[in-house]
């Protein structure tokens, strides 16, 4: 019995996938609300902030007039910073260079 030998071809895909442009949510300070209450809102906004890192960019916001408060993808960051604001809270986005 004859046998012969089959060619498997292989095809390979390649996509180019683009990494999403990231934006910087920024808390900017005021004079209306409590320490704490910052402090609250930040941890109940963002579920990645820990309670010390909420303090560290609610101090960052108090001394220096702004605060990082993370870095993420345009939906995501439209959703902390209007999150944010409802709460009373003064927040921005910008890009991430």
């Amino acid at each position: 019995m004859p046998t012969s030998v089959g060619t498997i071809e292989k095809t390979v895909l390649t996509t180019d996938r683009q990494i999403a442009p990231r934006y910087r949510v920024l808390l900017h300070n005021d004079e209306f609300n409590g320490m704490e209450y910052v402090v609250e809102c930040l941890v109940q906004t963002v579920p990645a902030l820990t309670a010390p890192q909420a303090i560290d960019i609610m101090m960052q916001a108090h001394n220096s007039g702004k605060g990082l408060v993370i870095i993420c993808e345009l939906e995501h960051a439209e959703f902390y910073c209007e999150t944010l604001c409802s709460k009373g809270l003064t927040s921005t986005i910008e890009p991430d260079d």
